[in-house]
């Protein structure tokens, strides 16, 4: 009786406080007050809830059966919406919130929302080498119900939250990328719903302008049903080098160096400062020594930057063995590093073996309860981007981030990119090694100003023909947008599917210009 008294007491204390704070002031100053008390909680019931209905689903082998029959009522709304007189645009009937991207999408409210409830594993293909999977399959199913069987995919993008569709209707990278391309170039076909109602398959040799056509148009040309993506053997462990580097000259030799490396599995580097980075090597392995193993996606472990950068200050090398599912899933528990900004003290050893079972929080549930203060103060004094740039610029790049931005650590992702048709291939007629350069976080910058940095920044990357991850928010006009995008495929497409009165155009749909 006496705990609860205590309990009573101590969250009247917090109301009381809440109330003489402002709850806008305590939201905006003290997030980590609501994170910790609702949005964790609410985070882990959302992770039972899908995990059972995962295990379900499974059991009943139920998701094949039902797939046929949902995709034909997502025809029956898109042939309604043709009877109603296509009056307006199309859009997923999913919660803005729900998406993975900080960016909030107003279209939601006047465009006519098509429901779609494709979320499960539908086949396992081990003579083809193929998973076909729904839309809305995230990282974190995937691998889960891959691992067990010996597969795995090529390109596992980072958070256990993104999905499929997300990944292919925008883009994904992985440490891997540097052999296997982006996670675009891992998937073999796609299944489309058209504006004309009709289920379409399209692959590299069937339809094949509209399967170069769909990765990056943000669900513009239809609506994903089914994406088939290779797989390869699963091992059990990375066996992981950390290198500390010093001298931005050194860490971008090096860092091109490990990248044209095939013998290396996967590739990363994390800068801390403008000239200190840690660059990160591994292969797959069975085979591991006992006494170095590291565990890191376990909850009370330090969170993976951190551990990183523990090499750095003792400015010495180090070779690990981590799971293979724990390192696909390293930067989950931090959101990379976002979440330190939210939860200040979430590395520290107490807070990791008390409540560490319960981090991350979602990022929509974040989203959903972030209100228009929140919104706004990250939109002005916030980045997260990714900018897409040939390896060739990594340093003159890194020189711009760190004038416009002075946001650390960086995140170094090489990726190979094949001259395939699209929106986003390198400008010559040959196969180009790209960095992804990972931004999130408070800019140090002094004379940062979210606009003008951001199309500053923008304009960089256009005149080395980079390329800017389109979840993030987008400052530039149309004619900018599309002299950094070939939108030569993607038009021609729009014409002749008939697009043009069913969906808007990428640019109207992701562009801070175009959206009301």
């Amino acid at each position: 009786m006496s705990a609860l008294w205590s309990v009573g007491a101590g969250l009247l204390l917090l109301l009381l406080w809440v109330r003489h704070r402002g709850l806008e002031a305590v939201l905006v100053h003290h997030r980590w007050v609501f994170v910790c008390l609702f949005l964790l909680p609410l985070s882990i019931l959302f992770d039972i809830y899908y995990h059972l209905r995962a295990w379900a689903v499974w059991r009943l082998h139920s998701a094949p059966r039902q797939h046929a029959q949902r995709v034909r009522h997502i025809q029956e709304q898109v042939r309604e919406w043709k009877k109603e007189g296509s009056k307006r645009y199309m859009c997923t009937g999913r919660p803005g919130w729900l998406t993975v991207s900080l960016r909030v999408g107003k279209y939601k409210k006047t465009h006519k929302n098509i429901m779609i409830n494709l979320m499960d594993v539908l086949e396992v293909d081990s003579e083809r080498q193929v998973v076909r999977v729904e839309p809305l399959v995230s990282m974190g199913q995937l691998t889960a119900y891959l691992n067990p069987m010996g597969w795995t995919i090529p390109v596992v993008p980072e958070l256990d939250d993104l999905t499929v569709g997300g990944l292919i209707m925008g883009t994904g990278i992985e440490s891997s990328s540097h052999i296997y391309g982006l996670f675009q170039h891992t998937c073999v076909a796609y299944e489309l719903v058209l504006a004309d109602g009709s289920l379409v398959r399209c692959s590299p040799t069937e339809n094949s302008d509209l399967f170069y056509a769909v990765p990056w148009s943000c669900g513009t040309l239809g609506f994903l049903v089914a994406a088939e993506i290779k797989m390869i053997p699963a091992k059990k462990y990375v066996k992981i080098h950390y290198k500390p580097v010093r001298g931005l000259q050194k860490i971008c030799e090096k860092f091109t160096e490990e990248s044209k490396k095939k013998e290396n599995s996967f590739v990363e580097g994390l800068m801390y400062s403008l000239d200190e980075a840690v660059i990160m090597t591994g292969v797959l392995t069975d085979e591991a020594e006992q006494s170095k193993i590291n565990r890191i996606g376990n909850y009370y472990k330090p969170w993976f930057f951190k551990h990183v950068e523990k090499y750095l200050k003792a400015d010495r090398t180090g070779v690990e063995y981590i799971p293979s599912r724990h390192y696909y899933h390293r930067h989950t528990r931090s959101i990379f590093w976002e979440l330190q900004d939210i939860i200040p003290f979430g590395n520290n050893p107490v807070f990791r073996y008390l409540f560490g079972w319960m981090v991350p929080p979602k990022i929509s549930l974040l989203k959903l309860t972030q209100g228009e203060a929140i919104r706004k103060l990250y939109e002005q004094h916030h980045v997260v981007q990714d900018m897409l740039v040939p390896m060739k610029s990594l340093e003159k790049s890194i020189q711009t981030f760190h004038v416009d931005l002075n946001v650390y650590p960086i995140w170094l992702c090489p990726f190979i990119l094949p001259n395939n048709p699209g929106m986003v291939h390198p400008k010559g007629n040959e196969t180009e090694l790209y960095v992804d350069i990972g931004a999130y976080g408070e800019p140090k910058s002094k004379q940062f100003e979210a606009r003008a940095s951001m199309r500053q920044m923008e304009k960089f990357v256009r005149s080395v023909h980079g390329f800017q991850m389109l979840y993030a928010d987008c400052y530039m006009t149309r004619e900018e947008f599309w002299d950094m995008f070939d939108g030569s495929l993607y038009h021609k497409l729009r014409e002749q599917m008939n697009c043009k009165d069913a969906f808007p155009e990428v640019y109207d749909k992701i562009c801070k210009a175009a959206r009301h």
